[in-house]
């Protein structure tokens, strides 16, 4: 480490000011810094001291990620091998090992377009606004290729992360200014400019399906339910791979063994994930559970009205499947877009869990409510701790004795 230390001083004088590199500067102290604490020290009289920074808070919502991250890896894997040689699966650590290396070999490319991209942008931003880089992209780029279907084409993935940055971002000034959450914008961005890349049954699992075995996710059979001329036949054939021994079986959904967006299917990783999070801190655990509260209480609403067979499924059972659990534990908790205010926190969670149940029973078109649901609420944040600050607001001034 000291070599790469003494290699940045002895470069670092052509990025200050009147180097001829200076113009450069925001890039190189984004690398700096990213490698080694700050030096900056406080000016002014009044400030707080802390051993954690931007750059090190990211870090910690990466780590809480990399769960997702490994079992998509081998979920792909174990999807694709599924379709043509299933003996080959669990054999032993050989097979496992396969399985999670050719996952690896279709993920990584996603994310290195994801992060070459969206840091470019980042970086000429920077160096436009003569301010540092902004760290809050170190999250996003792990976040977009984990939310994509394993098929998406690269393209696409570089399309849906300049919209992202840009409109998403940059247009509000950059980190901590923007309005809706980066990566949901960035899959709403490519669901709607390139819907059949991102629905369908022939994106979810890797090269393809055959005949014996679906490539659409839990969600698109569901979907399928709502529509009209649906014989009980096949309402039954379909409900039937959700019963205990079926593919989209409670167990597996948990587990994750089915197929899905890379890193939302297992809600074990998801769930190792938000015990990180809020260990650390940087979770609300406000807005987690009164998501799921939310989403459970519209699932039970349509479980006993039972109306179609999308509705009928048991309500712990709709939270499994899906990006559900992954959006409220990664999405929906984005300090940036999310109530502020402590009870706006559980208004906003609850309405997230409660409209994206609704809308993905409701629109079989979107399957995936809760990413509208959230880019809904993102927008509504605003507006709902406006009106919990100016309630407590009134109640305080009603205490007044005049």
């Amino acid at each position: 480490m000291s070599f790469l230390r003494n290699t940045l001083n002895k470069i670092k004088p052509h990025f200050l000011k009147g180097g001829r590199l200076e113009k450069l500067y925001p890039a190189y102290d984004a690398f700096e810094t990213f490698l080694f604490v700050p030096n900056h020290t406080t000016s002014t009289k009044c400030h707080v001291r802390d051993s954690i920074d931007l750059k090190r808070t990211m870090g910690t919502v990466i780590l809480a990620l990399i769960p997702c991250l490994i079992f998509g890896c081998y979920n792909i894997g174990y999807q694709y091998y599924l379709q043509f040689d299933p003996s080959y699966i669990n054999q032993n650590f050989s097979s496992f090992l396969n399985l999670f290396l050719y996952g690896l070999m279709k993920v990584f490319p996603m994310i290195v377009v994801s992060y070459g991209v969206g840091l470019s942008i980042e970086f000429a931003f920077a160096v436009f606004r003569k301010h540092p880089v902004n760290e809050g992209y170190l999250v996003t780029g792990m976040l977009i290729p984990l939310i994509f279907p394993i098929d998406c084409p690269l393209w696409i993935v570089a399309l849906s992360v300049i919209f992202a940055v840009i409109i998403g971002k940059e247009v509000f000034g950059g980190t901590g200014m923007n309005i809706l959450n980066p990566a949901l914008l960035a899959r709403g961005f490519a669901f709607f400019a390139y819907p059949t890349k991102l629905s369908g049954d022939k994106v979810w699992v890797s090269e393809g399906y055959t005949d014996s075995i679906s490539g659409e996710t839990a969600l698109g059979e569901l979907a399928t339910l709502v529509k009209d001329g649906v014989t009980n036949d096949y309402q039954e054939t379909v409900l039937s791979n959700f019963s205990s021994d079926g593919a989209y079986s409670l167990l597996n959904s948990f587990l994750g063994f089915i197929p899905g967006s890379i890193g939302e299917t297992s809600v074990v990783a998801v769930l190792i994930g938000a015990a990180i999070l809020l260990i650390t801190g940087l979770g609300s655990w406000r807005i987690m559970s009164s998501a799921l509260v939310g989403g459970f209480f519209m699932a039970s609403i349509f479980y006993f009205w039972n109306a179609n067979g999308f509705m009928s499924l048991n309500p712990i059972h709709q939270l499994c499947i899906g990006g559900f659990m992954f959006a409220v534990v990664f999405m929906a908790t984005d300090p940036v877009s999310a109530a502020q205010t402590n009870k706006g926190k559980i208004i906003y969670g609850f309405l997230c869990g409660f409209l994206g149940i609704m809308i993905r029973v409701f629109n079989p078109a979107y399957p995936e409510g809760i990413m509208l649901a959230i880019l809904f609420m993102n927008v509504m944040a605003p507006l709902i701790d406006h009106y919990v600050v100016e309630a407590s607001i009134k109640r305080r001034m009603s205490r007044v004795k005049i």
